[in-house]
């Protein structure tokens, strides 16, 4: 009777696991429809066609232009990452893979199955998949953790529609980057229990991935490039969007945008246009505006992250036909 007791507790618990995992997939790609929707009810489809229509040869070449610089930065951060995990990663496979990562990102629901995709591709070439994701989420953080210093650095200095609260961003941003520090100078507990475990990975991949000596310069250097390049390509996306409002207007709210990017998207929308439309309202530049401009950068994204696609076909490729296509090229 106890027997049957614990296993109908473990199938409502396997059950219940389940389910909260299945809400969780299904909320996230319809919180950003339900984004897109709201801007398109309030600003119709106008805002959306100027984009598009704004779009030209010069922005799209920019925009590829600087997407090889963030591309190869973020394989660049990754590699360093993985190396401190103990992880083989050679830079051409890490390019090549970044690559298709961002590709994969931006025309899936989610806004992450690249970046899974990328753990796992790599996990089993060093056979040890858990720890090469680990490694792939580390490396966004990192990411993220220098793109949100550099952003209140931004809006400290700049006029933007949060001025008002970056003090209490200011003391938030302080607080957890001293419990990062603490956390990778911890000494890890000796339990056995699963936390104690978990504590252990974690203070292990802070302090050894991150916070080693050689590695959190290049980290926060390459990490750095990547937000001026993303910056950059939103403001050009803005000018060609005709948008005339000076720099110092422009980059806090780039900023903010990118930001909002982080958060689960449909192939990258959603969330992207409601926050530019948004920050460009607040600021007083025009929520249709923003829109445009959101429109403008998210094509030149998606056409900077083309080469992701030629990697893709190309790993579909059989081996054989590859090899006899090299002899080809090489005769």
């Amino acid at each position: 009777m106890t027997t049957g007791v614990r296993e109908t507790d473990g199938a409502f618990h396997t059950y219940r696991r389940t389910m909260r995992g299945t809400v969780w997939a299904w909320a996230r790609p319809l919180a950003a429809l339900a984004t897109l929707t709201v801007v398109v009810w309030r600003l119709g489809v106008g805002p959306f066609l100027d984009g598009v229509r704004a779009v030209d040869g010069a922005a799209l070449a920019a925009g590829a232009a600087i997407g090889v610089l963030t591309t190869v930065c973020c394989a660049w951060r990754w590699r360093i990452v993985a190396r401190g995990l103990n992880l083989r990663l050679s830079f051409p496979t890490a390019v090549a893979a970044y690559y298709r990562s961002v590709f994969l990102n931006l025309t899936l629901p989610g806004g992450v199955a690249g970046d899974v995709h990328r753990g796992v591709s790599h996990g089993r070439d060093v056979r040890d998949v858990g720890l090469a994701l680990r490694a792939v989420a580390w490396e966004r953080t990192a990411g993220q953790v220098v793109q949100a210093v550099l952003t209140v650095a931004v809006l400290v200095a700049l006029p933007s529609p949060v001025r008002l609260s970056m003090p209490l961003v200011v003391a938030a941003l302080v607080a957890g980057v001293i419990a990062v520090v603490l956390l990778g100078r911890a000494r890890p507990g000796a339990g056995r229990s699963r936390w104690a475990r978990v504590r252990r990975a974690i203070t292990g991949d802070v302090r050894d991935a991150l916070l080693a000596r050689r590695a959190w310069p290049a980290i926060a250097l390459a990490s750095a490039l990547v937000v001026i390049g993303h910056a950059t390509t939103f403001v050009i996306a803005a000018r060609t969007a005709e948008a005339t409002a000076s720099l110092s207007q422009l980059l806090p709210l780039a900023l903010l945008v990118m930001l909002a990017m982080v958060l689960p998207s449909i192939a990258g929308w959603g969330p992207r246009e409601g926050a530019t439309a948004w920050a460009f309202a607040a600021a007083g530049l025009g929520a249709a505006q923003g829109v445009a401009t959101a429109v403008v950068y998210g094509i030149m994204v998606l056409v900077a992250s083309l080469p992701g696609a030629l990697v893709l076909v190309a790993a579909s490729m059989p081996r054989a036909a590859v090899a006899h296509t090299d002899g080809v090229a090489d005769a």
